[in-house]
């Protein structure tokens, strides 16, 4: 079947629709000319895409305009240069990220944080490998279907495959040994880098990259304990992007597609226990007939930025794909073998495209705990260095990300590039601050707040 649609004397063939005549486009710009390839294929013709936008009053178009120009100010990838985050080099290979110190200390500040309410919320953490025998990816099916796989390699005259997922090394350490009835739930999580092969047109910056880092989590349940598993999995969600300023988000609940595996009983139990469970939790929720995966229903949430731009983040998955080809069981009470339910649970996504959305969320200015450097002690004159260095150990003994800025620089310099490097607290000492004991307090976008004894 071919679809075409018809304006004048041109033709056009696609899905569509088309607008009955130009004339109903009232309010609209041309925003942007690009290069694209014939079928997305690098090797084919190289086409020429115009992008535009229409509204239906100008009111709404300039809206629009005034939204992709504070985006464009918030682009990660021209803040991640400006605060010395992250990088990329074409030496190293396109789609590899290079985190600096700074890019680092967030990173480092984030993991801490989701392995610390990991662990609160029962969890266990897992660390596996980043590759695998070709055996492995073959019996998970990806070699199959999944297209983004790196080229295998060999040593000792058996294949390899670099890791696209995590799920096959959770899977084995459940297969470790026999599971009882009276082991379930297991919850295990992992920080797990992998590597997919993502056509270099789709390349992003740290949105789309080729190797990255998962917060994947496998929870293995009993029928039984399905719906109490979902509603913690959602209610860890919450918890974990409300940290990180995130409250406004889309829920979606995908069901069953024409084409799947399982058995029917399974996807209306799985089902029914994501549409309690969000009811439960008292969250607004639309339902994608028929938009689930072929392996099992599945919950997405989609967080707002502070441009109220929507970014999948959180899934919730049932599997009973990899349930079955791994032969997963355990014994049951009954002294019979069962297969657990496996729930695939993800809730920042990666961590390099979840920074590259709080970048933009926060345009560089990160709260306080997540800042690169938490504050800079300014010393007026090289006196006062002594004091400032004494304030910085206090700080450092705190774990609090701190530096003094003993630069021969003028003090207003000194204070303009802490202000252009978004660090949130500036501390200025002089003769009266090493007097008292105190520091001069400069918070930034906030200015001045006065003196402030140091040790509170």
């Amino acid at each position: 079947e071919v679809i075409c649609f018809k304006q004048g004397d041109f033709i056009d063939f696609c899905l569509g629709p088309h607008v009955p005549s130009t004339g109903y486009i009232k309010h609209f710009k041309l925003l942007s000319v690009s290069g694209a390839y014939w079928k997305g294929d690098e090797k084919g013709r190289q086409l020429q895409r115009i992008y535009g936008t229409a509204f239906q009053t100008k009111k709404e178009l300039r809206k629009y305009l005034y939204m992709l120009e504070e985006a464009k100010k918030r682009d990660h990838r021209k803040l991640g240069v400006e605060l010395d985050l992250f990088s990329f080099n074409e030496k190293l290979g396109a789609g590899l990220i290079l985190w600096h110190p700074k890019g680092g200390a967030i990173r480092n500040a984030i993991e801490d944080f989701w392995r610390e309410e990991h662990y609160k919320d029962g969890y266990d953490l897992l660390f596996s490998p980043h590759v695998a025998k070709l055996d492995v990816w073959e019996t998970s099916g990806h070699t199959e279907f999944y297209d983004a796989l790196y080229p295998p390699f060999e040593g000792d005259g058996i294949k390899y495959q670099l890791k696209p997922m995590n799920c096959p090394f959770h899977i084995m350490v459940y297969n470790s040994r026999q599971r009882s009835y009276r082991e379930l739930p297991l919850r295990w999580a992992e920080l797990g880098t992998v590597y997919r092969y993502e056509r270099s047109g789709v390349l992003h910056g740290l949105l789309r990259v080729r190797g990255f880092t998962q917060d994947d989590a496998h929870i293995f349940c009993r029928p039984d304990q399905l719906e109490k598993e979902i509603r913690k999995a959602i209610s860890l969600a919450k918890n974990i992007l409300g940290t990180f300023g995130f409250t406004e988000y889309d829920i979606f609940l995908s069901t069953c597609p024409d084409k799947y595996c399982g058995s029917d009983t399974d996807w209306d139990k799985a089902t029914k226990a994501l549409e309690r469970a969000l009811k439960e939790e008292k969250l607004d929720f639309s339902i994608d007939e028929g938009e689930g995966v072929f392996y099992g229903p599945k919950i997405d949430i989609k967080i707002k930025d502070a441009l109220q731009r929507s970014w999948q983040c959180t899934t919730i998955q049932l599997d009973f794909n990899l349930a079955e080809r791994f032969d997963l069981n355990y014994v049951g009470e009954d002294g019979k073998f069962h297969r657990p339910f496996m729930i695939h649970r993800a809730l920042l996504g990666s961590l390099e495209r979840f920074f590259g959305i709080l970048i933009e969320h926060y345009n560089g200015n990160f709260p306080l705990w997540l800042a690169p450097v938490q504050a800079v002690i300014i010393p007026i004159a090289d006196r006062h260095t002594e004091y400032a260095e004494s304030i910085n150990e206090t700080f450092k003994n705190r774990r609090l990300r701190t530096l003094v800025d003993t630069r021969r620089e003028k003090m207003g310099y000194k204070i303009r590039d802490a202000e252009t490097n978004k660090i949130p607290l500036i501390l200025i000492v002089g003769d009266r601050e090493v007097e008292r004991k105190t520091a001069s307090l400069r918070i930034h976008t906030h200015g001045d707040e006065g003196e402030i004894h140091v040790e509170k």
